[in-house]
């Protein structure tokens, strides 16, 4: 069997690092990067996360949980700036590189031009010089395609990297809590629970027809990646078709005030979102999914790109007001598409040169 040696780079609370960086003073204490009123969370540093504190949470939650909590306002101009530098040390090594955002990107390096066999030993020499060259810390994942990689630089963060040689792919993948799973959120594991999975060992064991019974399309999806296969390449330039935020509510929320609060939160992580990958789009939908399961979406198209969450709160409002029902409602979504990226060239990338070496 010849496989493919895919690397997973991701940032270790990117935003919230550059600016501890930045400001030695904000080293070591719990910071988010965000606004403090009536805002949501972008970035929170590891001293943050310990308090419970996560990214696209209510800033006035975030404060509850952390009361010495400090907010310091995103620059976006400077994380793209150290995002380049970043992402020039990723094409010393491949034009394979297939970004994911401003802080994370898999890259291909089963050919590589500085010929390095090992893609480990690849992995820890971009760590490296992304450290001396910007003084933060990144992750790691190595395995044979994206999806084992993703799930890999997680292992061991912050400022680690885990290898899934070929050989150990069932082994790791048996052993795996469902909730490590790329693409499996809390909703999902809680329903997998339910269904007595709680690792990939009983994932594996559940048939095709089971897992597309109970989880729909997904369901063919998490068959194939607990087995370590997923197909898809490393491209290049990839062109994205939308940008969406969703939150699905352990409660459903009846009340219209909360509703239009949470609606009000998912466009300032979905504008966040937009700056992070310097994206803007024509068509905004709102999604909404109630406490039967039953789902509505609605999309306003304008001649002019979007500009900022204030733009989209308006007319998410005038969307939310054309729903047919006034039921409970379990999830909420927003999504951006018809962007300008669709107008930039397309350029793709595809090599073909399998080799089986170098995952040690």
């Amino acid at each position: 069997m010849k496989y493919r040696k895919i690397i997973h780079v991701d940032m270790d609370a990117f935003y919230a690092s550059v600016e501890q960086h930045d400001n030695p003073e904000l080293k070591g204490k719990p910071i988010v990067v965000g606004g403090e009123h009536r805002g949501v969370v972008a970035a929170a540093s590891y001293e943050a996360r310990k308090f419970g504190v996560r990214s696209a949470m209510p800033s006035k939650k975030a404060k509850e949980k952390c009361p010495q909590l400090i907010f310091i306002l995103p620059r976006f101009q400077r994380y793209k700036e150290i995002s380049k530098q970043i992402h020039e040390i990723f094409h010393e090594y491949t034009d394979l590189v297939e970004p994911l955002s401003l802080d994370e990107a898999y890259l291909d390096v089963t050919e590589n031009k500085k010929e390095i066999a090992s893609a480990n030993d690849i992995a820890r020499e971009i760590r490296q010089k992304i450290f001396e060259k910007t003084g933060l810390t990144a992750s790691a994942g190595i395995s044979i395609n994206k999806f084992l990689a993703k799930v890999a630089s997680d292992i061991n963060k912050p400022n680690g990297q885990k290898t899934i040689h070929p050989n150990k792919i069932a082994e790791f993948m048996e052993a795996l809590p469902i909730e490590k799973f790329y693409g499996i959120g809390k909703v999902t594991a809680n329903k997998m629970h339910q269904h007595h999975i709680f690792t990939g060992k009983e994932l594996k064991e559940k048939s095709l027809d089971f897992l597309m019974r109970h989880f729909g399309k997904s369901g063919y999806y998490y068959y194939h990646v607990v087995r370590g296969e997923h197909k898809g390449e490393v491209k290049a330039n990839r062109l994205q078709k939308s940008v969406a935020v969703e939150h699905t509510y352990w409660e459903d929320i009846s009340d219209d005030t909360e509703v239009k609060s949470q609606l009000k939160i998912l466009c300032e992580e979905l504008e966040q979102r937009l700056e992070k990958k310097e994206i803007k789009g024509k068509s905004l939908t709102l999604k909404i999914k109630y406490k039967d399961f039953t789902q509505f979406t609605r999309s306003k198209t304008q001649d002019c790109y979007y500009e900022n969450g204030q733009d989209f709160l308006e007319i998410v409002q005038q969307l939310w007001d054309l729903r047919p029902f006034n039921k409970s409602v379990r999830l909420l979504g927003l999504s951006m598409s018809n962007l300008n990226i669709n107008e930039k060239k397309q350029i793709s990338v595809q090599l073909k040169f399998p080799f089986d070496e170098g995952f040690d």
